[in-house]
């Protein structure tokens, strides 16, 4: 018997702005990651896990306690997972004898699994064996590099490095100034292998006006192998990316300036400005002589003007007044 799902109703102010927060919005927020260590894990694994939380933080949460979970044999437990921290990617971490040193990382879209790859770790450098990383702001959207012919041509990392843009890349900007780059990643595909690396950028001032550039490596260094994979098919890809109009159909001659002031253009036909209306004023009402010359130049332009004679009206009904001067109904006395 299949089990029904209960309809949460909040009972508290509280509780309703946290399922608020939850349902689906036009414009997303910031993806949440969360940091799932498996039953088993090595110190290598462990250590890149951490590592790739201080690159991902404040967005990414680290669980404490291990899960017995299998990935590409059940994912309903990640699933239930994400939708607890209400997240939509994770990295899992595992080690056994067949997949040693392995890491797992995907996303998830209407709370279910869409994409999932499995990278296995063959060398790593953490950060802290490089000096720099404790300089770099939490938070900073990072500048994210990929190399290879191979991010192009081939299907499986062509989604993996549109997982990767997901993972690390947060709100996306309009504008940014050169100050603001501190931190760049590098994803470099050679030999079927990816590797990782992380850089601290250096402004130097020079002669000219672009300062010079320098990259100093602060970690975390790890040379990945691509495993196993779990891609959406093309139909279901397609429709997780697709986006909403929010802009809506755009109206002719209507703009919006940047103070969200809306602006609109009219079109009329050509006005003769002498024959308008404008206020009228004493001062500027014409005096006899300048109506008598207007006069004069009506009758040369269309002949002398022809008076209408008066008609003839009714007289009028003379009103009785009593002998009191008083006005009597109906004109008696």
């Amino acid at each position: 018997m299949a089990v029904i799902q209960r309809v949460v109703k909040p009972r508290t102010k509280r509780g309703k702005r946290i399922l608020l927060k939850k349902e689906p919005k036009i414009i997303e927020n910031t993806k949440h990651c969360v940091f799932i260590p498996g039953r088993k894990s090595s110190l290598i694994v462990s250590s890149c896990m951490k590592d790739l939380l201080k690159l991902k933080k404040p967005d990414a949460v680290m669980l404490t306690h291990k899960n017995d979970i299998l990935p590409f044999d059940d994912a309903v437990q990640i699933e239930k997972l994400l939708q607890k921290h209400d997240s939509s990617l994770f990295f899992f971490s595992s080690h056994n004898k067949k997949r040693p040193n392995n890491l797992v990382l995907g996303r998830t879209y209407d709370q279910h699994i869409l994409d999932m790859f499995e990278l296995g770790i063959e060398s790593y450098k953490g950060c802290s064996e490089f000096k720099g990383l404790s300089e770099i702001s939490a938070g900073v959207k990072p500048v994210l590099v990929f190399l290879g012919e191979q991010f192009d041509s081939d299907q499986q990392l062509k989604r993996l490095r549109n997982l990767f843009i997901d993972m690390f890349q947060r709100q996306p900007l309009k504008q940014i100034r050169p100050n603001g780059i501190e931190h760049v990643m590098s994803f470099t595909a050679v030999d079927s292998k990816i590797l990782l690396r992380s850089y601290r950028t250096v402004l130097s001032k020079t002669s000219l006006k672009t300062p010079r550039v320098e990259l100093h490596e602060v970690g975390p260094s790890v040379d990945f192998v691509v495993r196993r994979d779990h891609m959406a098919s093309a139909d279901l890809f397609k429709t997780a990316c697709k986006r909403p109009n929010i802009k809506g159909k755009k109206i002719k001659s209507v703009r919006r300036d940047n103070f969200g002031s809306k602006l609109g253009r009219l079109h009329m036909t050509k006005q003769d400005v002498n024959t308008l209306q404008t206020r009228k004023m004493k001062g500027l009402k014409k005096t006899y002589a300048e109506r008598k010359i207007k006069r004069k130049s009506d009758e040369d332009k269309n002949g002398p003007a022809v008076k209408k004679p008066k008609v003839a009206t009714q007289n009028k009904k003379l009103k009785k007044f009593s002998k009191k001067g008083r006005k009597l109904r109906g004109g008696q006395v």
